[in-house]
């Protein structure tokens, strides 16, 4: 089936855990239904290899089984966005390992190396590019340090299709959206909570942990921007917004360890999150969680 790629990054992009079984190793099997509820409530385009997947905590060799088995686990229901990143060789390892199993585009994480050119950079997309034999792709910026020039380099470069914009900062990303191609797709990639103010300086779309758990929610809340009833928009986001606010606590080194404490309490067990996430939920981040699925109505 042929998607409107464009079309779907202005949706809403589900990031994807990545289950884990009793000895640690991935369990991709372990998604699926969490991959059906997603679609089936409307979810635009799934994403693995995200952060909330862990990325940085899997070896290149797991990431590249987690594209094949996800891609195959969604079936053609929509396209699917693949993480890629690190090292440069196996940032292209695995672009090429993502476009053999069929994904649809590359989301390629900022270099996370303390040294860091702009310049270099551009290198780096480019390198991704070629390895995917032009695959689209969606950048991935948490640190927008690189200024408008330097994000206006990246944005022209042959592939680049869009941006997911993860500071909180919007009036950066109004700077750069005025600076850049207007056929790039900016897309909040700060979750739900932080979508309202990014619409309002024009992007599109946003990234959501949330949809592991409550697609159903992250739906409505998209669907309220989409009508610009930013009102009826704030109402769905505080109703799920101390979910985020434990996701965030201890440098948001509880992230991923929400979500997957989630999946649990709804019996759909992933495992657990790997050091240096934290894991447990502490006992009192824990209550609060289950009393949110509880006014929720998810258990």
């Amino acid at each position: 089936m042929a998607f409107d790629l464009d079309a779907r990054l202005t949706g809403i992009s589900g990031i994807l855990v990545t289950p884990y079984d009793a000895g640690g190793d991935i369990a991709p099997g372990r998604l699926a239904p969490i991959i059906d509820r997603a679609l089936g409530a409307g979810v635009h385009l799934p994403v693995v290899n995200g952060n909330t997947g862990e990325f940085y905590a899997l070896t290149t060799d797991e990431a590249c089984t987690m594209v094949r088995e996800v891609v195959a686990m969604v079936g053609g229901r929509a396209p699917v966005l693949a993480g890629v990143g690190r090292g440069i060789r196996d940032a292209c390892r695995l672009a090429r390992a993502s476009a053999d199993a069929g994904a649809a585009a590359l989301m390629v994480h900022q270099p996370p190396d303390p040294f860091v050119a702009p310049r270099g950079t551009v290198d780096y997309v480019r390198a991704v590019h070629d390895a995917s034999d032009g695959l689209p792709i969606m950048l991935y910026l948490r640190n927008d340090a690189i200024g408008t020039g330097g994000i206006a380099a990246l944005c022209a470069l042959p592939g680049v299709v869009g941006v997911k914009w993860a500071t909180p900062n919007p009036l950066r990303l109004a700077e750069a959206r005025a600076a850049c191609d207007p056929s790039i797709t900016w897309v909040g990639g700060l979750a739900e909570v932080w979508a309202p103010p990014f619409y309002a300086v024009g992007a599109r779309g946003f990234t959501s942990g949330l949809i592991n758990v409550w697609p159903e929610r992250s739906i409505a809340i998209h669907a309220a921007l989409e009508a610009s009833d930013y009102g009826r928009a704030r109402e769905l986001i505080a109703g799920m917004r101390v979910f985020e606010d434990i996701r965030a606590e201890e440098l948001s080194g509880t992230n991923v360890t929400t979500v997957k404490a989630a999946l649990q309490a709804l019996g759909r067990d992933c495992g657990p999150t790997r050091p240096p996430s934290a894991w447990p939920l502490r006992e009192n981040q824990q209550g609060r969680m289950m009393q949110f699925l509880a006014a929720s109505g998810l258990i």
